[in-house]
């Protein structure tokens, strides 16, 4: 995983409650086994009609292409714990997802896939919607930064050291090579 710092973008605004895992990336699109090549599947049904860029949803809005922040309505990432969501959402370049809530599961993956979700009270939401400009997001500092917002956010330290050094759980793993050699060492049999 790439070290997260901070990330500067317009954000996309998703206009939807209760968004779950089967409608971030549909089931049928789950036969990849890595983790890339999901970004083109993300919204499917609501991106495409018989694979056709639907005119009327924010991803094919050109104003939102490259953006790295997905701004997302009450309990985002419901349903199953399909770690694919995640990854599609990555794919396609987001970085930061910024909503009220989220389903635990979804949550935690996001973490160890290298993307901040940052849990913001709804009046903090409804202004982010209300703008245009870019968005700073500063993890080092825990602050959003917008159109004369300016809030801080809650992480907890383990996730905040994850996303700054960029570690998935092999990484984590390895952090601690030499006592899981030593132990290695004094059990062998």
């Amino acid at each position: 995983m790439e070290p997260f710092k901070k990330i500067s973008s317009i954000a996309t605004p998703l206009d939807k409650v209760n968004v779950d895992t089967d409608q971030i990336v549909p089931k049928q699109f789950l036969k990849l086994i890595q983790r890339t090549g999901f970004g083109q599947y993300l919204f499917y049904d609501w991106r495409y009609e018989k694979g056709v860029p639907k005119k009327d949803f924010i991803l094919n809005d050109p104003a939102y292409e490259n953006s790295k922040i997905l701004l997302a309505r009450d309990n985002f990432g419901c349903g199953s714990s399909r770690e694919h969501a995640v990854w599609a959402l990555d794919d396609y370049g987001f970085k930061v997802i910024i909503s009220t809530s989220f389903a635990d599961i979804f949550y935690n993956n996001c973490f160890k896939n290298g993307i901040l979700p940052i849990r913001v009270p709804d009046e903090i939401l409804q202004k982010l919607f209300s703008t245009k400009r870019t968005i700073e997001i500063d993890l080092e500092d825990q602050s959003i930064k917008a159109d004369g917002i300016q809030v801080s956010f809650d992480i907890e330290p383990h996730w905040k050291k994850i996303l700054l050094e960029g570690l998935d759980d092999i990484a984590m793993t390895l952090q601690h090579e030499d006592a899981i050699i030593r132990y290695e060492k004094s059990h062998k049999v």
